[in-house]
């Protein structure tokens, strides 16, 4: 009987394989990219003359006044004394970003749930957030057991709606996740019934999602996302209107330590992916893979010459074609972040801006109260409300860092999980998180972003 039983197991497993297979086969999907929407800069004021005074019968002529433009820090989490990890961000139709994230005791741990809330630019401020997704509620909606979630991705899909991926574990570790979707029609007030997307015809598992989606010319979606269990690498999933995975792209073998790609969308034609390393080499650079046929084939990865410490970066396309990246800028370790500009597609980078730079206390003896006062002086410059606020209002804040970066005995600062996007005023919006403690906003304006490529020679 057993024999009979093992022969029906092994036909039904063939009989689902074909089925697999024929399927694949039926998919018929168009290539090319579609490019983002146009950015329609805000008015720029105009330059106020400014007329130096001397002595004399004659002043100096008008010189006009430059505008510098901002940059500029807010914390988006509110809760305190929480893990704090992996922010998205999309842009509302009416010009608000909303952003996610997920929070709870400790990354994996059962109570972590996935947070939003939103940022209103005319206020300059970020509302209270929210709780959108947790373990329960997913497990409910699934109608399977559910472990842990993390990783959120949001993003505006074909017909309006808002779609958020996340990830979701029932056994094991992150390399057992599979990915949910959850959609809205009302710009994130609330969710539809979460789905899991089948990714593959057989378990279904080590699919993860970090970087942000892009689009096809048939208005199909592209996700970037990227496997763990066993070999490491990155795929892309093409999403039907309806969320349904309709094919996959493998963009590097197993055994090459490529992880959370991020997709450049620079023609119909041309893309660019970066990857994180996670690699055994020593040479720990990002790895990099182009595609010269809108999306239909894509070149073998190579290294190129941004440093990665096997960590998450984030990066986009200019409407002048030049490109920025934000990472960890370093071979080792967390505590710097950077912004960097390539004008020749991502063949060469170099710094626009250092964001975050904390590795000068790397090793070095310091104690307690030293690192906590270095802490405060962090949280103060990462939001104008606490920039002023009296050690009391602070204090919480404090607090809720210290087991972060004090622990292993160290003063220990991160800077990790950047995701970056350019809204239709062409203002840039990054958000990373801020110590493992904090989800923390920076703002670049649209004329900031210019003065500085002007300065640095960019177009």
């Amino acid at each position: 009987m057993g024999k009979y039983k093992r022969l029906a197991l092994l036909a039904f497993v063939l009989a689902a394989f074909t089925l697999a297979l024929s399927k694949a086969a039926s998919w018929q999907v168009g290539f090319d990219f579609r490019l983002p929407q146009p950015v329609v800069l805000d008015a720029e004021p105009a330059p106020v003359p400014v007329v130096k005074k001397r002595r004399g019968r004659h002043a100096e002529p008008p010189q006009p006044r430059v505008v510098m433009g901002k940059l500029e820090a807010h914390l988006v989490s509110s809760r305190q004394h929480t893990s704090t990890h992996a922010a998205s961000l999309v842009e509302l139709k009416d010009g608000r970003l909303r952003a996610f994230w997920f929070s709870g005791s400790r990354e994996g741990a059962a109570d972590v749930t996935i947070n939003s809330a939103i940022y209103d630019p005319t206020a300059n401020t970020w509302w209270r957030e929210q709780e959108v997704a947790g373990r329960k509620s997913t497990q409910r909606g699934l109608h399977r057991y559910i472990a842990k979630v993390g990783n959120p991705v949001a993003v505006r899909a074909a017909n309006g709606e808002l779609w958020l991926f996340y990830v979701t574990v029932s056994l094991g570790g992150w390399a057992g996740s599979s990915i949910t979707l959850m959609t809205s029609s009302d710009e994130g007030e609330h969710w539809s019934t979460p789905r899991r997307l089948v990714t593959s015809p057989f378990i279904n598992i080590s699919t993860l999602v970090k970087g942000a989606p892009f689009f096809y010319a048939d208005g199909t979606m592209g996700l970037p996302v990227y496997h763990e269990f066993i070999s490491k690498f990155s795929e892309i999933l093409r999403l039907d209107h309806s969320g349904k995975v309709i094919d996959k792209q493998r963009l590097a073998s197993g055994g090459q330590g490529t992880l959370q790609p991020v997709v450049l969308v620079r023609s119909e034609k041309e893309a660019l992916v970066l990857n994180r390393y996670s690699g055994k080499d020593a040479d720990k650079r990002v790895v990099a893979m182009a595609s010269e046929d809108g999306g239909r084939h894509w070149q073998a990865p190579h290294k190129n010459a941004l440093r990665n410490p096997d960590a998450a970066l984030t990066a986009l396309v200019l409407e002048d074609g030049n490109m920025l990246a934000v990472l960890n800028d370093q071979e080792n370790g967390r505590e710097s972040l950077s912004l960097q500009l390539s004008e020749d597609g991502g063949e060469s980078w170099h710094e626009l801006h250092r964001l975050e730079e904390m590795n000068v206390l790397r090793n070095m003896a310091m104690s307690e109260g030293a690192c906590l006062d270095v802490t405060e002086k962090l949280l103060r410059s990462s939001d104008p409300l606490l920039r002023t606020a009296d050690t009391q209002t602070l204090a919480p804040y404090v607090e809720s860092a210290r087991p972060k970066v004090l622990g292993g005995g160290t003063c220990h600062f991160e800077f990790s999980y950047p995701y970056m996007i350019q809204t239709h005023n062409g203002d840039i919006h990054l958000a990373y998180t801020w110590n493992r403690t904090f989800i923390k906003h920076v703002r670049i304006d649209a004329h900031w972003l210019k003065n500085r490529l002007d300065a640095k020679g960019g177009k």
